[in-house]
């Protein structure tokens, strides 16, 4: 694993969380979303990136930029589960006219319900964001021998 790859890893995880929260965003508008988020940690995109044992980003960054990541991510799928039941869980469920009309039959009262979860959720975002990009800036100020 060289430097440039594994800058270049950290930024897509980064891209593909950013992602994920715009899916959410738009399903709460009401947005049919093709393919949303996995609520399983290890399942979803961003998770892959962290857990994929070629990639060594826990020996690359080190135990306490690794276990921060993770407890945010494990947090952000806690809350996330809430928002996917309430969002997503039934989707498939839907007929063709209704993904092709983009439109969802979701309770007000659950969609004020994943509204408020995501509200949480959101911060909790922020939080994995901000680890991540402290992580990026401690690769990128590693010297490439502890890429090899």
């Amino acid at each position: 694993m060289d430097k440039n790859i594994s800058l270049q890893a950290i930024q897509n995880a980064r891209k593909i969380h950013e992602e994920q929260m715009t899916k959410i965003e738009d399903a709460i508008a009401g947005n049919f979303v093709e393919d949303p988020t996995k609520p399983i940690k290890t399942e979803c995109t961003f998770g892959m990136w962290l857990y994929d044992e070629n990639l060594h980003v826990k020996e690359i960054l080190g135990a306490q930029f690794f276990n921060t990541i993770e407890t945010n991510h494990t947090k952000w799928h806690n809350e996330y589960l809430e928002v996917f039941n309430i969002l997503f869980k039934n989707q498939k469920k839907q007929g063709f006219l209704s993904k092709m009309m983009k439109t969802k039959a979701i309770d007000p009262m659950e969609l004020d319900r994943a509204k408020a979860y995501y509200a949480d959720l959101k911060i909790t975002s922020a939080e994995l964001l901000k680890i991540v990009d402290a992580s990026q800036r401690r690769m990128d100020a590693m010297s490439e021998a502890k890429f090899r």
